[in-house]
């Protein structure tokens, strides 16, 4: 039987986004063969699988119901501190192992019936899996110039890490962003400004993948993504034009508690005699319908930021986050993401620190 075309691994809403984009960038004869994979790991998709089968861009969107090591006593078993290196690599082996096989009963789809397999995030347990299967696929960045802001390979195996690589190399370990040895290589958007570049880096700058999506295509992007884009016009055109606009992008840092306090530090320093609109990060669980916020206007919706690029009418004169990445942000005059000087007010530096720490 002949091979299906291309399969994605997504576990975010910006993982759908950029997969629907590499799909625009091909030309029509070549669309309409691909598949998707959507982990409810750690996101809700909600109802976007209807949204994206009801556009002839993929033909199949599979749910798939990943496990965490913490769920799983057979794998965790593995993940404790033997003492010594030797230990711990031979305990690593087995954790490889059982973290792989673990995932089989809940894999929804059967890759090697696909020529290409293309996996964002592939740390997460469908890495391991595909090690395990001794299946071949492609890495692509989690984010935006993540790999640039948190190398997670090395921040990860802190430590011996040329001999980790070795191992993971040879298939006995897994490391993930393109160690691994079924790794044929990783995407990342910017690959000449990396602290450790890699042989097995491929760059692919997302702003080129976005410039090239037609005007004629761009009806996939609001079809799939927004389900109420009248109602974001709404909220964003109802303030008068001379009204200083910000727009603050929610990241699910800290407990509750220090969050709220962080998103009112940076209305109260940022956004003085402004209008505030607050996008709130997927995984952000903080409540802001609630007094707290009531001066602000909340963009609700299961959407990329990036989205917002894609309506002419909408115009911050500020966009900011804390870790979110806004370099792609074309509706603002003005961007800043605070990081982690910021940060080093509310949690210890060790924890937002990784890439000095390597």
């Amino acid at each position: 039987m002949a091979k299906k075309d291309r399969i994605y691994v997504c576990h975010t809403f910006y993982h759908v986004y950029i997969s629907v984009i590499k799909e625009l960038n091909l030309s029509k004869d070549m669309r309409g063969n691909a598949s998707l994979v959507l982990s409810t790991m750690s996101n809700d998709f909600g109802n976007i699988a209807d949204r994206i089968l009801g556009t002839d861009l993929f033909t199949d969107v599979y749910m798939f119901d990943e496990k965490e090591d913490v769920v799983l006593p057979e794998v965790m078993k593995y993940h404790e501190d033997r003492g010594n290196l030797t230990l711990n690599l031979l305990q690593r082996i087995k954790y490889t192992k059982a973290l792989g096989r673990a995932q089989e009963e809940y894999v929804p789809v059967d890759f090697k019936e696909y020529k290409d397999i293309y996996v964002f995030c592939d740390l997460d347990p469908i890495g391991y899996y595909l090690n395990y299967k001794k299946i071949r696929y492609h890495a692509l960045e989690d984010g935006l110039d993540t790999v640039l802001y948190c190398d997670n390979a090395r921040f990860s195996n802190i430590g011996h890490f040329e001999i980790k690589a070795f191992m993971a190399k040879i298939g006995l370990i897994f490391i993930e962003n393109g160690y691994s040895k079924y790794c044929i290589d990783m995407e990342v958007n910017n690959a000449k400004d990396l602290k450790y570049p890699m042989s097995f880096y491929k760059e692919v700058p997302r702003k080129q993948l976005t410039d090239n999506v037609a005007e004629e295509d761009r009806h996939y992007l609001i079809d799939i993504f927004m389900e109420n884009p009248d109602k974001l016009l709404k909220q964003v055109s109802r303030i008068k034009d001379d009204k200083r606009k910000v727009l603050i992008l929610s990241d699910p840092v800290c407990d509750l508690v220090t969050r709220k306090k962080i998103m009112r530090d940076i209305i109260n320093r940022y956004c003085e005699d402004s209008t505030v609109f607050i996008k709130p990060h997927p995984r952000d669980v903080l409540d802001y319908d609630t007094d707290d916020f009531s001066d602000c206007i909340i963009l609700k919706g299961r959407f990329p930021m990036e989205m917002m690029n894609y309506f002419p009418e909408l115009h911050m004169n500020l966009a900011l986050s804390i870790f979110t990445t806004v370099d792609s942000i074309e509706f603002a005059d003005e961007k800043i993401k605070l990081g982690a000087d910021f940060m080093d007010e509310y949690e210890d530096p060790v924890i937002h620190r990784e890439n000095e720490q390597i």
